[in-house]
């Protein structure tokens, strides 16, 4: 089944983004990367995806900051946004949502929780 939703991970670790890419292109999801905030925002313009994974701890810009540009700009305003990330604490948590994420999981993750989270997202 084809499912034609596009998805942009955003992490600066590329062991994590090679193995978000290939969960991803298993259920058929078009998906783009980036390695950091900057670069994530100039793919989230052109690519204009229905969800971002995001991870916080990043150079040159960090997810909460993108989280924030996003949720700001007017064509990119309603998209998706999943926090990936090492970052567990309570308070970490509420930052993610004070930012705009629609979901928060921790590393490491299961296969399971994040295409079940994503799916959740994309059919609401």
């Amino acid at each position: 089944m084809i499912k034609h939703k596009k998805i942009l991970i955003i992490d600066d670790e590329p062991s994590i983004v090679m193995a978000l890419e290939n969960i991803l292109l298993a259920q058929s999801y078009e998906v783009k990367t980036a390695y950091n905030g900057k670069e994530g925002l100039k793919k989230a313009k052109q690519f204009n995806p229905d969800l971002i994974l995001l991870d916080i701890m990043m150079p040159l810009m960090d997810g909460l900051e993108f989280s924030s540009l996003i949720r700001k700009d007017k064509v990119l305003s309603n998209v998706k946004i999943i926090f990936i990330t090492a970052k567990g604490e309570i308070n970490d948590k509420k930052d993610g949502y004070s930012m705009g994420c629609d979901d928060y999981i921790i590393k490491p993750f299961s296969t399971e929780e994040i295409i079940s989270r994503i799916e959740f997202l994309l059919d609401k």
